[in-house]
């Protein structure tokens, strides 16, 4: 994902989301995202895009209606993962985010325990941060393997009213290698 801000390169997990990706995928090689801009960012949570009109409310899959969920017990809303931004259950469209947060409340450790959630995942949240709270709510379906950086430094940005970036930060394109 090449943006106004410099390159995001991401692993995705068709084993785990087929169709999420195969959505992902086709938008990208299609040109869907080229031009869009990141219309929500908030630094120490993430930042958001995929919308073709900007709004945060706007964008469609490939299948023409939202699609269900792809929950994995082997994915998780750790720092850096790709992941479908919905308005519920099963309502995936074109809109996704990008943990940034950097940090781990360890008041959730608590609750994860309590959850299931395995030791090294809760050992991973706590040394490297995520949201998990918004696991199996979002779909996770990819992972930022290089340009984390590039997620902080738009993470980081000057917002406005809806968390919009007060300067317009766009993908340029997406290049999808198989």
């Amino acid at each position: 994902m090449e943006t106004t801000e410099g390159i995001i390169t991401f692993k995705l997990f068709p084993e785990y989301a087929q169709k999420t990706v195969k959505n992902f995928v086709t938008h990208a090689k299609n040109g869907y995202y080229d031009g869009v801009i990141f219309h929500r960012v908030i630094e120490d949570f993430m930042i958001q895009g995929g919308d073709p009109t900007g709004t945060g409310t706007g964008g469609e899959s490939i299948f023409g209606k939202t699609f269900e969920d792809e929950f994995s017990k082997n994915l998780f809303n750790f720092r850096g993962a790709l992941s479908m931004a919905n308005a519920g259950p099963n309502t995936n469209g074109s809109q996704f985010f990008i943990v940034q947060n950097r940090n781990f409340n360890e008041n959730f450790i608590g609750e994860m325990e309590r959850a299931g959630y395995p030791k090294e995942v809760i050992d991973y949240y706590a040394a490297n941060g995520g949201t998990p709270w918004l696991d199996f709510r979002h779909t996770v379906f990819g992972h930022v393997i290089d340009g984390l950086e590039v997620v902080d430094r738009i993470a980081s940005l000057p917002t406005g009213a809806q968390d919009r970036p007060l300067e317009e930060v766009k993908i340029k394109k997406m290049t999808v290698f198989e």
